[in-house]
C-alpha cells in the first residue's frame, strides 16, 4: 500500500493547484440521515466585533478535524456496501463544521432538531412522533461544545454520540440522557495519571489545564481525585484559551515564574493544542529548566508542538493517548478520495448528491478544504485517532439495524424516531473488524490508554510505547530516557514518607507539604500519616521517636541499692556510738559527771536515739499508706522523748542562773524522781499532735509519673500541712525553749558548763533542718528517702557528738575531772573575779 499511497501523494501535489470538490463530500442523501458535528477549522474571525447574527467562519484548516469526518464518510460508506449490516439500507450524511466554538456548532445543531423535509422546529407538547431531521449525531470533538449541544440533543432524545468530549460532567444521565461517548471519561485519565506519579514517588508537582471545559474539569478532578493520596500541589494555573488577547502573554510568563519558585520537576498538563504550545513556547522563552511534563492526547501527538524550536529543551515528555486500533483501509480511502475530487467527472456526481440534502439551508463552510493535497494531510493522517469516529458510527448503525429488526436478507421499510434506538444503544454490544465494544453505565467506553514517551533521535520525534493503563498501570522504566545526567528519573519531592515514630509537620502555606518530625518522649506515633503525636497513658513511657508506649517501672529506695547500703553502715556506726556511749554512763552512772548530765535520763535519751535511727529503716523498701504513717509519728516520738530530758535540765539551769531566789522551791520539780512526770507530760502533747495528724491526714503512697523519665516514683505524700507542722512544730518549740534557756548561761574555767552542750545540740539541730527543709521542699527523685534517713542519721550524731561525746572524752581521758567540786553547782554562776 505504502507505494501506492506515495504515488498518489505525487499525484495530489500535482494537482494542488487545481481547485477540488472535497467540500462538497460531507453531505449524501440516504433512509436515514446522520448528521456529523466536526472541527473543519479553528481561529474564528473576531466574534467581539460580532454585532449581528451573521454566519461565523473560521479563519485556518484544521486538518485533524477534517480527517475525523473523513472517518465518519469512510465509516458510512463502508456501511452502505455491507451486506450484512443494515442490507438494502442507505445512510446519509450532513457534516458540519464547529469551528472549536459553541455559537458555531449551535447554527447546525438546530437544523439537526428541525422538523425532518422543513426548516422549522416543530412546537408540540408531546414529541414522542416528532421526526427530527436527523436520526442520530456524531460529535461533537469538545467537551464544551458537547455540554451545549447535548442538552438540546437531549431534550429530543435524538441519539449523540461523541469522539472525543472527556468531560466527567457528561456521564450524567439525568442531565444528558441522549449523550454518548467512543472514549474514556477524564475520570479515567486522572487515575492513570495519579498512579503514574505514584509509581515514581513524585509528590510534589505542578498541574496546568486550559482554560476551557476539558483543561478546567480535568484538573478540578484531578485535584479532588489526589485529595485522599500523598500527592502535594506546588501550584495550579490556568493557560488562556484567548491567545489573541493582550494580557494571555503575560498569564503565560506569571505561570512560568511562578513554576520556578516552587522549584518543582514534574509538571501535568491538561490542554488543547494551542494553549500548550502557548506554554511551551513560553517556557522556552524564559529558559525554564528541564522538567517532566505528564500530558494527555489532547497535545501529546500534536505536530504543532512537536515542530515548536528546541522543543527537546523543555525535558522529558510522558503522557496517556487512548488505546485505538487503525482503521482498515482508511489511509488507502482517503487516498483515493483526494485523488477522485480533482476529476471533473467525479465533481459533477458529487454536486448532484450535495443539491438534494436542501443545500440552501446551510453550508459546510468548508472552503479551504477544496485546496487539501494528501501531501499536506500525509503526517497527520499517519497518526491521527479514526477509531473512536469509526465507532460511533458503527454504534448509531447497529442500533437502527436492532431497531428496525433487520436480518441477513434485508430490513424492513419502518418509520424508526430517533428516541427508539436509545434501548438498543443502552443494552446491546456491538461489533467492530473483530474487537467487541459496548457503552458502560455512564455511557462510555473505556478501550484503556498507552503511555507513551518523547523519544528523540537525531532530531527526530518518536511516539515510544513504555506502558499501559486498564485498570491497574503497567510500566516499563527502562524504555524511558530521562532528561537527567544518569537519565534516571528525578526527584519531585515535598517530603519524605516519615519513619516509624514520626509526624506529618506542615510547613509553609502548602496544607500536604510537610517535614518529618519526632515525636516527643512519653507520646508515640503508630501511623505513617498521622499529624500529631499521641501522649501515653499516665502510667507508661516512651522514648523519642516510638511507635509504642511501655509501662513505668516502680522508683523507690531498694534494699539492695548501693546507696542503701552506705546509709545502712551509716545507721549501724551511729547506733554503736550510741550504745558505746549508753554502756559508757551506765558504768559511771552514779559518777558526779553522769548524774550532773542527767542520770538515768541520758539512758533514756540515748535509748530514744537508738529507736530514732532504726526508723530510718521505715524510708527504705517499696512504701505503703502504713508506713508513710509510721514514719513521721516515730520520728517526732523519738525526737521529742530526747528533747524532753534537754527540757528537764534547761529547766534546771534557768532556775539556777535566772531565778536563784526561787530556784529552791522550783527544782524539786526536776529533780530525779519528778522529771519522768515531765518527760511524761511531753511524751503526752506530743502524742495528742500524733493523734490529731492520724485524723486529719497521714502520710499515704502517692505515685510520681512526671519526676522521672521512664519510672514512676512511689513517693509519701503530706495529706494535712498543718497536721504535720502541729507534730513536728512541737518539737521545734521545745528545742527552741530549751536553747533560750541555755544559750546566755557563763561559767569559769574551774567548773563544767552543762549549758554549752545543750546549745550546742540544739543550734545543730536547727541547722539541720534548715537544710532538710530546703532540699526536701525541691527534691522529686528516690533521694527523697535518702535525704529524709540522713537528716534522721545527722539530727542523732549531732545530739550524740555535741552533747554526749564530750562527756565520754572526760569520763575516759580526764576521769580526775569527775569530781563533785567540778560539777557541784556547775551551773550556778560565779563571780568573775574567782
Amino acid at each position: 500500500m505504502i507505494p501506492w499511497v506515495l504515488l498518489c501523494m505525487s499525484f495530489g501535489c500535482a494537482a494542488a493547484l487545481k481547485p477540488s470538490c472535497l467540500s462538497a463530500q460531507f453531505r449524501r442523501p440516504g433512509d436515514y440521515i446522520i448528521g456529523g458535528l466536526f472541527p473543519f477549522g479553528m481561529d474564528t474571525i473576531n466574534l467581539t466585533a460580532r454585532s449581528e447574527p451573521t454566519l461565523i467562519v473560521c479563519e485556518r484548516l484544521f486538518v485533524d478535524g477534517l480527517i475525523w469526518a473523513l472517518g465518519m464518510k469512510f465509516a458510512i460508506d463502508e456501511i452502505n456496501n455491507s451486506t450484512s449490516l443494515l442490507p438494502g439500507v442507505e445512510l446519509g450524511y450532513d457534516i458540519y463544521d464547529t469551528c472549536f466554538e459553541p455559537l458555531a456548532a449551535l447554527q447546525p445543531s438546530l437544523l439537526f432538531v428541525t422538523q425532518n423535509g422543513t426548516t422549522g422546529i416543530g412546537i408540540a407538547c408531546n414529541y414522542t412522533d416528532y421526526q427530527p431531521r436527523v436520526t442520530a449525531v456524531i460529535g461533537p470533538h469538545k467537551s464544551d461544545l458537547c455540554l451545549l449541544t447535548a442538552k438540546l440533543f437531549s431534550f429530543f432524545l435524538i441519539p449523540q454520540v461523541s469522539y472525543g468530549a472527556s468531560s466527567e460532567k457528561l456521564s450524567n444521565k439525568e442531565l444528558y440522557p441522549s449523550f454518548y461517548r467512543t472514549v474514556p471519561s477524564d475520570k479515567n485519565l486522572v487515575e492513570a495519571v495519579v498512579l503514574l506519579l505514584d509509581e515514581f514517588g513524585w509528590n510534589w508537582i505542578a498541574t496546568i489545564g486550559s482554560d476551557d471545559e476539558y483543561g478546567r474539569g480535568a484538573q478540578e478532578l484531578f485535584l479532588s481525585t489526589i485529595g485522599n493520596s500523598s500527592i502535594c500541589i506546588a501550584y495550579e494555573g490556568l493557560i488562556p484559551s484567548d491567545l489573541t488577547d493582550p494580557r494571555a502573554e503575560k498569564q503565560l510568563e506569571e505561570t512560568i515564574q511562578y513554576i520556578n519558585k516552587t522549584n518543582v520537576n514534574i509538571i501535568v498538563l491538561f490542554a488543547f493544542r494551542q494553549p500548550a504550545q502557548a506554554l511551551l513556547e513560553q517556557s522556552i522563552k524564559m529558559r525554564l529548566s528541564k522538567k517532566v511534563w505528564i500530558g494527555t492526547e489532547a497535545w501529546l501527538l500534536s505536530d504543532i508542538a512537536a515542530s515548536i524550536p528546541n522543543i527537546q529543551n523543555i525535558g522529558t515528555v510522558l503522557g496517556f493517548i487512548m488505546k485505538a486500533s487503525t482503521v482498515p483501509g482508511f489511509q488507502k480511502y482517503v487516498a483515493n478520495l483526494l485523488s477522485s475530487v480533482q476529476q471533473d467527472e467525479f465533481c459533477q456526481k458529487s454536486r448532484e448528491f450535495y443539491r438534494h440534502v436542501s443545500s440552501d439551508t446551510l453550508g459546510t463552510q468548508c472552503q479551504q478544504c477544496d485546496h487539501i493535497s494528501l501531501n499536506d494531510i500525509s503526517s497527520t493522517l499517519s497518526h491521527s485517532q479514526i477509531q473512536p469516529v469509526y465507532i460511533a458510527v458503527y454504534s448509531v448503525a447497529y442500533a437502527l439495524h436492532r431497531a428496525l429488526g433487520c436480518t441477513h436478507q434485508g430490513c424492513p421499510r419502518a418509520s424508526i424516531r430517533s428516541w427508539q434506538l436509545l434501548h438498543f444503544m443502552n443494552t446491546v454490544p456491538f461489533t467492530v473488524n473483530g474487537q467487541s465494544f459496548r457503552f458502560d453505565e455512564s455511557h462510555g467506553t473505556n478501550s484503556g490508554y498507552n503511555l507513551i514517551f518523547w523519544h528523540w533521535e537525531n532530531g527526530s520525534l518518536t511516539h515510544l510505547p513504555v506502558g499501559d493503563y486498564q485498570e491497574s498501570l503497567y510500566l516499563n522504566k527502562s524504555l524511558i530516557q530521562f532528561h537527567t545526567t544518569d537519565q534516571k528519573e528525578p526527584t519531585s519531592e515535598c517530603f519524605r514518607e516519615c519513619e516509624p515514630g514520626q509526624i506529618r509537620q506542615i510547613k509553609g502555606f502548602h496544607l500536604c507539604c510537610y517535614d518529618c518530625t519526632d515525636c516527643p518522649e512519653n507520646t508515640f506515633c503508630s501511623s505513617k500519616d498521622s499529624s500529631t503525636c499521641t501522649p501515653c497513658l499516665e502510667h507508661q513511657w516512651s522514648p523519642a521517636r516510638s511507635t509504642q508506649c511501655y509501662d513505668r517501672s516502680e522508683r523507690y529506695l531498694r534494699w539492695n541499692e548501693p546507696l542503701t547500703a552506705g546509709l545502712l553502715i551509716s545507721m549501724s556506726i551511729i547506733i554503736s556510738l550510741i550504745c558505746l556511749t549508753a554502756v559508757l554512763f551506765v558504768k559511771n552512772l552514779n559518777t558526779p559527771l553522769v548524774q550532773a548530765a542527767g542520770g538515768n535520763l541520758n539512758l533514756f535519751a540515748l535509748f530514744a536515739l537508738t529507736l530514732m535511727c532504726l526508723s530510718s529503716c521505715l524510708f527504705i523498701g517499696k512504701p505503703t499508706n502504713n508506713l508513710c504513717m509510721m514514719q513521721q509519728i516515730v520520728c517526732a516520738l523519738c525526737l521529742n522523748a530526747c528533747f524532753s530530758t534537754f527540757f528537764i535540765k534547761s529547766l534546771e539551769i534557768v532556775l539556777l542562773t535566772e531565778f536563784p531566789r526561787c530556784a529552791r522551791t522550783a527544782l524539786r520539780w526536776v529533780t530525779p524522781s519528778r522529771s519522768w512526770l515531765l518527760v511524761a507530760l511531753c511524751l503526752l502533747t506530743e502524742c495528742l499532735f500524733c493523734f490529731c495528724y492520724l485524723h486529719l491526714g497521714p502520710d499515704y503512697v502517692l505515685p510520681d509519673y512526671s519526676s522521672l523519665p521512664t519510672e514512676v516514683l512511689l513517693m509519701c505524700s503530706t495529706a494535712s500541712w498543718p497536721a504535720f507542722a502541729l507534730m513536728h512544730g512541737y518539737n521545734g518549740c521545745l528545742a527552741f525553749v530549751c536553747f533560750l534557756c541555755t544559750f546566755m548561761v557563763q561559767s569559769s574555767g574551774k567548773k563544767y558548763n552543762m549549758a554549752r552542750g545543750i546549745t550546742f545540740t540544739i543550734l545543730i539541730y536547727f541547722i539541720i533542718w534548715i537544710f532538710f527543709i530546703t532540699v526536701f521542699a525541691t527534691l522529686r527523685t528516690v533521694l527523697m528517702s535518702v535525704i529524709q534517713i540522713s537528716t534522721i542519721l545527722m539530727v542523732s550524731l549531732g545530739i550524740v557528738g555535741t552533747y554526749y561525746i564530750p562527756k565520754c572524752y572526760i569520763l575516759l581521758l580526764k576521769p580526775d575531772l569527775n569530781r563533785e567540786d567540778y560539777f557541784q553547782y556547775s551551773t550556778k554562776e560565779e563571780p568573775e573575779g574567782d
